[in-house]
């Protein structure tokens, strides 16, 4: 269905044509083959790691991880990194370095990923959420600083869909208090701000490489830090605890006995995930750039819509990393609510993706906190009317011209 005719209809929404009936309410379909939301990247160079470490008997940790932390250092100009096999298990390690547990409170944004919140409580801290910016839909510095008390130990930024928070302010908010500060960068591996890279910034920094992530490992994480006792103690405690890692007990350099010197974790990542990363990190702003294309055609096309809010247009002075494009309705403008225009959506043969509900309306946290509606209404206005689009280097000019007119289409017939 052509935009122009689309962009027509939103203006003379009396005259429809029938094909514009929605497939969920019996029309027909944008379109016949289902676009997935988020599809990994497969290709020669990641299949010939991965056949090269699976032919040379060591499938754990070992030299081809050691290469790609090193790597990713080198792009996160920070001094020291360790990949380990999940950012969530990245974000609660930095958290332990940091001796966070009972009694301490950690603020972090209510728009983010449970397990954001997750670790604060797994290490026996309390969570105390800052409402978002509207515009940005980043945690709101002047937030924190309402929301910091004598407990605050650390600022849990996110730097949610790929788009920086404000670093220089909530800097001075930790430098004021006395703050750590732990990047939750899982979308943002592109990302920089003000001249500074992400991942060079704060005390720490966690990544990931989920399987719809920019740089995809299945599974992964990454940390990162300029603070080498930091790292060094990382390093121990991602792996038992132990004083020498497997590799050292057990490739050809010989055998050393080990001690445990902590209770840790089992949380590092293999030569096999890390075969899987390293061609995908040497591709990764070439792919940016595919991605900054689809971005800006999203723009061009919803932008128009009054209904619809836009991401914010970037300042000058940050990098964008693209890896979620997010569009938020406004509800009083629609007869439906986000839950059903997403499933709309997928009726369409369009994959999309919701980025994020609040935390603080998640089950668990309504009941164990009795947290409320209400309570961080400018998250609330963006979480609950979010949905996000398919947006991958692989995508074609059909496939974004197809997420376009799908989205137009359901807009155009359920608008107030």
């Amino acid at each position: 269905m052509p935009i122009r005719i689309i962009r027509i209809a939103l203006n003379n929404l009396k005259k429809l044509p029938a094909n514009y009936k929605p497939a969920i309410e019996g029309g027909k379909p944008v379109r016949e083959n289902f676009l997935v939301f988020g599809r990994p990247m497969l290709f020669r160079e990641e299949i010939k790691e991965v056949l090269e470490t699976l032919r040379s008997d060591w499938w754990g940790t070992g030299q081809k991880t050691k290469e790609f932390e090193k790597l990713f250092a080198k792009y996160a100009h920070a001094k020291y990194a360790l990949a380990l096999s999940s950012c969530t298990a990245a974000t609660e390690l930095a958290l332990d370095i940091l001796g966070i547990g009972p009694g301490d409170e950690v603020i972090t944004t209510p728009l983010t990923f449970v397990s954001t919140a997750n670790v604060v409580l797994h290490r026996g801290a309390t969570v105390k959420f800052a409402d978002v910016d509207l515009k940005t839909w980043n945690i709101d510095p002047d937030e924190i600083e309402k929301a910091t008390t004598g407990k605050t130990k650390t600022i849990i930024p996110v730097h949610l869909h790929g788009r920086p928070a404000d670093m220089d302010a909530i800097g001075k908010i930790a430098n004021k208090h006395k703050l750590y500060v732990i990047e939750d960068a899982a979308h943002a591996a592109e990302a920089w701000y003000h001249g500074k890279k992400i991942g060079s910034i704060g005390d720490f920094t966690a990544f990931s490489f989920y399987a719809t992530k920019n740089v995809a490992t299945g599974e992964g994480g990454m940390l990162t830090t300029n603070n080498k006792k930091w790292y060094d103690t990382a390093t121990v405690r991602a792996l038992h605890g132990l004083s020498a890692d497997a590799w050292k007990r057990y490739s050809a350099a010989g055998f050393k006995p080990y001690e445990a010197v902590y209770p840790g974790y089992k949380i590092n990542m293999t030569d096999i995930q890390a075969s899987l990363g390293l061609p995908q990190l040497q591709s990764i702003e070439k792919n940016l750039k595919i991605r900054n294309k689809i971005w800006g055609e999203y723009q061009k096309a919803f932008s128009k819509i009054n209904c619809l809010q836009t991401p914010s247009s970037d300042e000058s002075n940050i990098i964008h990393a693209r890896h979620l494009y997010a569009l938020a309705f406004k509800p009083e403008m629609l007869k439906i609510d986000r839950n059903k225009f997403v499933a709309a959506l997928q009726k369409e043969g369009i994959g999309c993706g919701v980025h994020f509900t609040p935390v603080h309306l998640m089950e668990y946290y309504r009941k164990t906190f009795e947290y409320k509606l209400g309570d961080f209404p400018n998250a609330e206005r963006i979480g609950l009317n979010i949905f996000s689009l398919p947006i991958y280097p692989t995508m074609n000019k059909k496939d974004i011209s197809d997420v376009i007119n799908a989205v137009v289409k359901l807009v155009t017939y359920y608008r107030r």
